[in-house]
């Protein structure tokens, strides 16, 4: 745990988070780590700060205070901590950063695994979720999303060029089963079904000359995650709908073929994203610099 404040951070951490296994996650704990720091607290100040039940955790009242008062307090000592650290010259320490599964894919390897690589003294922790987060709040110093999903108050820099989804199948399902035209045909297909994080099933989105439309595709197999759907199609099991990136090399390969590409419009490009910081650590600034040196290079996708 950071800075020698476990205690007093792992409060903070579950008032903010709800919940003692989140705060945990956010702040690298075991949960019964976490736990025990919280017990160890509440017996030196001879209070309970939390209420604990099965089902769900919150402040007492000598919690809520304690919170109040100690917030801001230990916000401000981190701040003149990361002050302190922003001096030191060797690129150390841990970054966290959440990306949309999807977009982390794309800046593993010429992004996270480059910098890891010219700074071996760096932890990088990268949590990937569908749903949007509040970096800030939630404890990240970084975020990876589309431009169009980037905060108005944070800081963008853009990764790479405009994206853009595929539609694809194995040549031998193709063989079998012929090619869609014009998306509506996908109605007589096979497809894997892709459910989203908030459980409702993926509409499939086409756009030619100004005319919008989605298709509720079916199919025998639904799946939540990407590198799923892509292994289904690799089995010939149907047709499937990706980011463009995922499927690259399978398609360069023959592995894969794409269909109704003239119905795939460009996305926005990925943008790494961050709230204005008074003092950034080394580590933050490598990292930062790193991406805008990739994107000036045109290194992404």
């Amino acid at each position: 745990m950071r800075d020698g404040l476990i205690e007093l951070d792992a409060v903070l951490a579950i008032a903010r988070r709800g919940s003692f296994r989140a705060a945990a996650l956010e702040l690298g704990l075991s949960t019964t780590g976490l736990s025990n720091a919280i017990g160890k607290l509440e017996r030196q100040l001879g209070v309970r700060l939390f209420n604990r039940t099965t089902r769900s955790v919150s402040l007492t009242d000598a919690g809520r205070a304690f919170v109040a008062q100690v917030g801001p307090a230990l916000r401000d000592i981190h701040e003149a901590m990361d002050a302190a650290r922003s001096q030191q010259e060797t690129v150390s320490g841990t970054l966290r950063i959440n990306a949309f599964a999807s977009a982390a894919r794309e800046i593993l390897a010429p992004l996270v695994l480059r910098f890891l690589e010219r700074h071996p003294a760096v932890h990088v922790d990268l949590v990937t979720e569908g749903r949007l987060v509040d970096i800030v709040g939630e404890g990240f110093d970084l975020g990876v999303r589309s431009a169009d999903l980037v905060p108005s108050d944070m800081i963008a820099v853009p990764l790479g060029p405009s994206r853009r989804h595929v539609v694809a199948a194995s040549q031998g399902y193709f063989a079998a089963h012929g090619r869609p035209r014009v998306p509506p045909d996908l109605l007589a297909h096979a497809c894997i079904r892709v459910r989203l994080p908030n459980g409702a099933l993926f509409r499939w989105p086409f756009e030619k000359d100004g005319q919008s439309l989605q298709v509720d595709v079916g199919g025998r197999i639904t799946l939540d995650e990407a590198s799923l759907a892509r292994t289904a199609a690799l089995a010939a099991m149907g047709i499937g709908f990706f980011m463009e990136a995922d499927v690259r090399a399978d398609i360069a390969a023959g592995r894969l073929e794409a269909v109704l590409t003239d119905w795939m419009p460009a996305l926005a490009p990925l943008c790494l994203y961050y709230p204005g910081r008074r003092h950034p650590s080394a580590a933050f600034k490598a990292f930062v610099g790193l991406a805008r040196e990739g994107a000036k290079a045109a290194a992404w996708g």
